[in-house]
């Protein structure tokens, strides 16, 4: 029986963030190379969008691309940008067949022509579907996000549009590139890794975080209901006490 059937529909998290590992000892694990790992990795891509969509998720974030990214083998990137824009161009029937918009976060300018082309096509061939975002973090630094962030507010003040003493975390939150999104309540790393690699730093304060040795290219619905249900089981207290969050209830 499906994990699907304990889940609690009424408490499902409404922003979830995937940080998507393991393609490459995937890929070696079965003696082939990396490429073949990000390759088989679609699928799992698909399962999760999917999943999460039909379980009433608003947003789904996925770690696509780092910034960091880029110092692999030109040969890697290469394949890997090559697989990015395929992908996107393939995936916009199964978006709007499940109703979901596709948007992205992260340095994009830095990305080649053509995979700047297949997004923005991706995103505007989709921005009418209302059931979930399905936002791919690409060319993506939390630092970066959060020192352009920074820029930004500098320039504003510069120029009299922002009061130093008005700034606050909603006022830095309005300037980074995740603002129009909730901040994730359930933060998902796969292939056994226990860090956040630079992802959604400001975003992931109170996140709750859910590590599986599950590699990337096996991730399924079944490995996102078993996430779910374990944030489900979490009392989430926010710096409060069990006994204030009864009092409250």
């Amino acid at each position: 029986m499906s994990l699907r059937t304990q889940i609690d529909t009424d408490k499902v998290p409404q922003h979830i963030a995937i940080i998507m590992d393991g393609n490459g000892r995937w890929a070696k694990s079965k003696g082939k190379f990396r490429v073949f790992g990000h390759q088989s990795a679609v699928n799992a891509v698909r399962e999760a969008a999917e999943g999460c969509a039909e379980l009433g998720v608003k947003c789904l974030t996925l770690y696509a691309f780092s910034e960091e990214n880029w110092n692999r083998p030109k040969l890697e990137v290469k394949a890997l940008m090559e697989l990015l824009m395929r992908t996107i161009q393939g995936e916009i029937p199964t978006l709007n067949k499940n109703n979901i918009r596709l948007e992205t976060i992260g340095n994009t300018e830095t990305l080649p022509d053509k995979c700047k082309n297949a997004l923005l096509k991706g995103m505007e061939q989709t921005k009418d579907n209302k059931q979930m975002d399905l936002v791919l973090a690409l060319s993506y630094s939390s630092k970066w996000d959060l020192v352009n962030a920074t820029h930004k507010i500098v320039q504003d003040v510069t120029n009299g549009l922002l009061k130093p003493s008005d700034i606050d975390e909603k006022t830095i939150n309005g300037y980074l590139s995740t603002s129009k999104w909730p901040h994730p309540e359930l933060l998902i790393r796969t292939s056994g890794e226990y860090r956040v690699s630079n992802f959604l730093l400001w975003e992931i304060a109170y996140s709750e975080f859910y590590f599986t040795d599950v590699l990337w290219p096996d991730f399924n619905r079944e490995t996102l209901y078993e996430a779910i249900l374990n944030y489900q089981n979490r009392e989430r207290r926010f710096g409060k006490t069990s006994e204030q969050l009864l009092q409250n209830a």
